[in-house]
């Protein structure tokens, strides 16, 4: 990846979230995605409930739980490409952005925030996610698990953004619904939010955030108050 110019000191927030189960309900999509290559691979569909539970750290993590211990490493990868291909294809049949996160971000973005994204998700269809669902004109930057040689909870994708953004640690924050993106903000020094409508809420207690809320309009009049 080419280096990183770093920008003058900015006063305006870094705000970074999360994508499946903090700005989107995919969770539909994945499990018939998933199900879909297991049938490719010969295999019986999984519980929906229990397809959620491998999200979060990424395509390739996903696919190995979802294949099982038994699958050899030529099965998974032949379960990989066709997951993201058949995925690539449908990322968008029934997900749905999660209620108030387009009028929290509007907001946002017209108070001056600096917005970002950082997922585990490949990028390219991230980033045609965030397009169909018109807010990429308010994102100054998609970062996907294939942008960076370590994926999250390592902290070179939020190092990176507040290095692009010239943004303090004190005014970033890492927003997402699981461990993983707690682990992240801790990681990178950052403070962080837990989303609890999500993916994984349950993991939030594991790596307490500095603010939880049930709801993104939560997070955003919080935000605005500061």
């Amino acid at each position: 990846m080419s280096s990183v110019t770093t920008l003058p000191m900015s006063d305006r927030a870094l705000l970074i979230f999360d994508l499946d189960g903090t700005l989107i309900d995919s969770r539909l999509d994945l499990a018939n995605a998933v199900n879909a290559t297991r049938a490719e691979m010969g295999k019986a569909p999984l519980e929906h409930s229990l397809v959620f539970s491998y999200v979060g750290n990424g395509a390739p993590v996903l696919i190995r739980k979802a294949m099982g211990p038994e699958a050899s490493e030529a099965d998974v990868k032949h379960a990989l490409e066709f997951f993201l291909a058949y995925y690539r294809d449908h990322a968008v049949d029934d997900t749905t952005l999660y209620p108030g996160v387009r009028e929290s971000l509007e907001q946002l973005h017209a108070a001056g925030m600096q917005l970002a994204v950082l997922t585990n998700k490949p990028v390219r269809i991230s980033e045609s996610i965030m397009n169909t669902m018109g807010l990429s004109p308010m994102l100054f930057r998609v970062y996907g698990g294939n942008s960076f040689e370590q994926k999250k909870p390592h902290p070179i994708g939020i190092d990176t953004l507040r290095a692009e953004a010239g943004t303090a640690a004190e005014i970033t924050w890492m927003v997402g619904d699981s461990i993983v993106d707690m682990q992240t903000a801790r990681n990178a020094g950052v403070k962080s939010c837990g989303v609890t409508y999500g993916f994984q809420p349950e993991t939030l207690g594991e790596c307490p955030p500095d603010l939880l809320v049930d709801r993104m309009e939560d997070f955003a009049t919080r935000i605005l108050s500061l």
